[in-house]
């Protein structure tokens, strides 16, 4: 069995898929080794374990708060399904990433993230969740508890996630609009006007000197910002020449939230499909010297490299999120399938990156030799959490070993 992206192969001697709570604790009570694997949208083998439990068996379930204004849900969970089961209510959650298509569990346990100056990463969105521990129990933590602040951004180290509980708030329509991009000297000189012009913003790149397209993703409930650069008259896709059906609706036709925020709709192959991918934050004070860094290496990754990415997340308190204690400027590259050429590329603009305190995205392609872990303050903390609640670090597995336990 392999990941989305092709480029890994699991390495389990079995592949459990449980179909209740309880076969779900009998499973890990009995595996001296496992892990949690929900839609196989890492490019690592952070999921990788003697025993990996299949978690899209579990039961969907949805309640809606006394209050109206949180869900929960169960954690092996879509957001493509979770926007489907919010529509009747005419809720929304704040964002969601670039592919509908990845699992709740998942994307908060990796710290990812969608978009926008003011948009935490899907994490932040957590009230709280239940973790099925190594020893079959329960934990459940909610925003307040002592340890919350380090179970939502968990890396799976934690057990399962069973349940999580979202902020909702009223549906909200967007609309979409693509523009041909200016230099990238320009994007970073006039950064704040350029990503403070909608409600989540991407700038797609080649790295060769220019910005190929800004995609401008705008609430109608909120004021509209004039742009200087030339509007699309063809529906684009994130890379330029391919074929743009698989693409949300461009032009500004206005639209639901879950139908704009992503750049893929839910019923196409999320983006290419064999490729590798990587990601790196900065924090946004440092945005222009950044950029020129990484412009400054274009040439050098441009064999592996198929598109990058621009975008901005705000920050947060979870202890390992990558955009713990500051608003960060997130780098994203797909690269193609060539692992060798994808790894040989991260490392570069990693060294790029290394007088300006990287930090990587936990479920992407990285060299951990490469970042000082030291920046996640309450690494520590994180640490002994796990120790207590998995002492014989059941779910432990090669990859938290090359990068957490250095």
């Amino acid at each position: 069995m392999r990941n989305w992206g092709g480029n890994v192969t699991y390495t389990a001697s079995e592949v459990v898929r449980p179909e209740s709570i309880s076969q779900l604790a009998s499973v890990i009570g009995s595996a001296p080794n496992v892990r949690a694997l929900g839609s196989r949208h890492s490019f690592t083998d952070i999921a990788d374990a003697t025993t990996i439990i299949d978690t899209s068996g579990l039961p969907e379930f949805l309640e809606l708060s006394m209050e109206r204004d949180a869900i929960t849900v169960n954690g092996s969970m879509t957001y493509g399904r979770l926007v489907e089961l919010l529509a009747p209510f005419g809720f929304a959650v704040h964002n969601l990433a670039s592919l509908p298509h990845i699992s709740i569990a998942g994307a908060i346990s990796t710290g990812t993230h969608g978009s926008g100056d003011r948009n935490g990463n899907l994490a932040t969105a957590v009230r709280a969740l239940q973790i099925m521990t190594p020893e079959g129990e329960v934990l459940s933590l909610q925003r307040g508890d002592h340890d919350f602040d380090g179970a939502v951004v968990s890396l799976g180290a934690l057990g399962v996630v069973t349940s999580v509980t979202l902020d909702v708030e009223p549906a909200f329509s967007v609309e979409q609009r693509v523009y041909d991009g200016p230099t990238l000297t320009q994007i970073g000189d006039s950064f704040d006007d350029v990503f403070g012009a909608g409600y989540s913003v991407s700038v797609f790149t080649s790295w060769q000197g220019q910005a190929d397209q800004v995609w401008v993703k705008r609430r109608v409930d909120e004021d509209a910002r004039p742009m200087d650069f030339v509007e699309a008259v063809e529906k684009r896709h994130p890379i330029l020449g391919v074929d743009a059906e698989a693409c949300t609706e461009q032009f500004g036709v206005a639209g639901s939230w879950a139908d704009r925020l992503p750049h893929f709709k839910m019923e196409f192959t999320p983006s290419v499909g064999e490729e590798i991918q990587s990601e790196f934050f900065v924090d946004r004070n440092d945005a222009a010297a950044a950029i020129a860094a990484v412009d400054a290496v274009g040439s050098e990754i441009a064999e592996a490299l198929w598109i990058g990415e621009l975008r901005t997340v705000a920050g947060d308190d979870l202890w390992m999120s990558p955009h713990v204690g500051r608003d960060s400027l997130a780098f994203h590259f797909t690269w193609g399938p060539d692992q060798a050429l994808a790894e040989a590329a991260a490392q570069t603009v990693a060294r790029a990156l290394a007088d300006l305190s990287p930090r990587a995205h936990w479920g992407k392609v990285f060299d951990p030799t490469q970042f000082d872990f030291k920046q996640y303050e309450r690494l520590g903390d994180f640490m002994a959490f796990v120790e207590r609640v998995d002492p014989n670090r059941r779910f432990e597995n090669d990859w938290h070993r090359r990068v957490l336990s250095r």
